[in-house]
């Protein structure tokens, strides 16, 4: 069950409907939501600072904080009037730690949700990537785009046979009995055009009946290198109002780094996604 929710309250208002997005979830689950939002000190190499009038610090701090105010008063008055269970925090750090300290945060939600980075203007990729690898929990992805709360109409679930696509599915289940209709999508190229029951979809498609989840399953080919667009053409195609997928990631010098279909689809997606790692 959901029980409570965490979403990164953004500065400027044209970001306000990833807020917007997790007061929906909150009215349709019941659940508790709470909204955090940075105030962020300025990050200058030492000698830069040394030779800055200590005024003009003391001001960025102070007009972040008010933008960071203005987010949760914004985020008050709107879950206010959703009439649900709210609650807000403000926190002041640095820049290159707000990730870290949202992720450990989440570690005490069921779910926190982001809203996708917008080229050319906010980067929330690494926001996303440490809540992914670090929280231990799922997460929403909101694209920039979106418009409307969430909706459970039809849930595209995409299913590769892996660890993480199982976590996904797991975590997303009180969303998918919710649902009208589950979509378990596999896309079928070299890695799972496979004889295995597991990978065909079988096992988890009676699984996800199980658990009462109205489940049908869907083939459609695509080359590895396409399988995000493979995805976002069937979602597309067929009306999806959520993509439920694990988030992947592999090692580079102690560093987690995002999987190609992972990174392909946090940057074009067109209907929000769920993730778990």
């Amino acid at each position: 069950m959901i029980k409570d929710v965490v979403i990164n309250l953004e500065h400027q208002v044209a970001r306000d409907p990833a807020r917007d997005f997790a007061i929906s979830i909150a009215e349709i689950c019941d659940t508790h939501l709470a909204g955090v939002a940075f105030a962020y000190a300025p990050e200058f190499p030492g000698y830069v600072v040394l030779e800055l009038p200590p005024d003009i610090v003391t001001r960025m701090i102070a007009e972040s904080e008010k933008s960071a105010m203005a987010a949760i008063e914004r985020f008050d008055a709107a879950a206010k009037r959703s009439l649900i269970s709210a609650e807000h925090r403000l926190l002041s750090t640095r820049g290159a730690e707000a990730p870290t300290i949202l992720a450990t945060l989440a570690r005490r939600f069921d779910l926190s949700v982001f809203m996708q980075s917008e080229p050319g203007r906010v980067d929330n990729d690494d926001m996303i990537e440490t809540a992914l690898f670090q929280s231990g929990r799922p997460l929403i992805v909101v694209p920039y785009i979106q418009k409307d709360g969430l909706k459970l109409e039809r849930v595209v679930c995409c299913w590769d046979g892996s660890r993480a696509a199982a976590r996904a599915f797991n975590d997303a289940l009180p969303l998918l009995t919710r649902a009208n209709t589950v979509d378990l999508l596999i896309v079928l190229n070299e890695k799972t055009n496979s004889e295995n029951r597991e990978i065909r979809g079988v096992e988890m498609a009676k699984h996800l009946a199980r658990h009462d989840v109205n489940v049908q399953l869907e083939r459609i080919p695509a080359p590895d290198i396409d399988v995000a667009s493979a995805i976002l053409s069937y979602v597309a195609d067929n009306s999806g109002t959520l993509i439920v997928m694990g988030g992947y990631g592999h090692s580079r010098l102690r560093e987690v780094i995002l999987g190609g279909v992972t990174r392909d689809m946090l940057k074009s997606m067109t209907v929000p996604v769920f993730m778990s790692h």
